[in-house]
């Protein structure tokens, strides 16, 4: 039996972001056990950039809940995550996790393109900012296939369902969750299929899915983009762990350059006066 791991990103309980999750499952038609994670439950510490992940038995070495949550996800056949606008971003603990992705290369053979459907929740419609941008980087950095990713709004815990219009986008969620991605209608990247863009002067753009840059033109009063493959670390598993190899030559490049880095960043050493929190608290 498929095993579906529903990721919470919302610390509020029988919120609309678990309910959406909840409801996605009841229309997947495969028969499925539902496992159920809220990110908000777990000690996930922010990354500290030292590495070690991608060399000491390639995993984490801080003692949290990490692991845990890394292990749910590589043990689940597919995924729905699910998270509400906190400030016109996604709520943090999606970041906090991803930001820990470096650990994720170890596990790109169980990862890669493991299927996946996404759900941002706002309260106002047009106030979402850069949730379901948040949300759709999250899915293809933890090397899933996204297959839907969209917004719904509701701010009270269950408005989503007040009609059925959202019961509907939910058993469509579940539909394209085991059905090839269809070809995007929309103006989006070519390489990554990306719908948000950064207008950069003279018709230049980037992709804020895949960083690649590019230049549009307008064919029928629609924009067309025309990108340039230069950062292509998630277009498959081979580029993905390609990007682990390059992380890792870090290590070499830093002995290499050990001296001189330290004549920059030792003069700072000194600067500035440091406000830390209170130990006995």
């Amino acid at each position: 039996m498929k095993q579906i791991l529903g990721l919470i990103g919302s610390p509020r309980k029988l919120g609309n972001s678990e309910l959406m999750i909840k409801e996605i499952s009841r229309h997947i038609s495969q028969p499925h056990e539902l496992h159920l994670l809220r990110l908000s439950d777990f000690r996930i510490f922010p990354c500290k950039g030292c590495y070690q992940c991608l060399f000491k038995d390639e995993v984490c070495i801080q003692k949290d809940d990490f692991n845990l949550v890394l292990e749910s996800l590589v043990e689940a056949d597919a995924l729905i995550v699910a998270a509400p606008t906190y400030f016109l971003g996604p709520n943090a603990t999606l970041k906090v996790l991803i930001d820990r992705g470096l650990a994720f290369y170890s596990h790109a053979e169980r990862l890669w393109n493991k299927p996946a459907v996404g759900v941002g929740i706002a309260g106002i419609r047009g106030m979402e900012g850069y949730t379901l941008l948040g949300i759709e980087s999250f899915l293809k950095l933890i090397l899933a296939e996204t297959k839907k990713c969209i917004m719904v709004y509701g701010a009270l815990p269950g408005e989503i369902f007040l009609n059925e219009t959202k019961l509907k986008t939910a058993a469509e969620l579940a539909s394209a969750l085991y059905v090839p991605v269809p070809e995007k209608q929309e103006p989006c990247c070519p390489l990554c299929g990306g719908n948000t863009f950064r207008f950069t002067g003279n018709n230049k753009v980037q992709c804020m899915l895949c960083s690649n840059t590019g230049v549009f033109q307008m064919e029928n009063e629609s924009p067309v983009f025309t990108m340039e493959n230069r950062f292509n670390m998630f277009f498959s598993k081979e580029n993905a762990l390609e990007h682990k190899e390059w992380l890792m030559g870090m290590k070499g490049r830093f002995f290499e350059q050990k001296s001189r880095l330290k004549e920059i960043t030792l003069p700072y050493l000194k600067e500035g006066n440091w406000i830390k929190p209170d130990p006995l608290q």
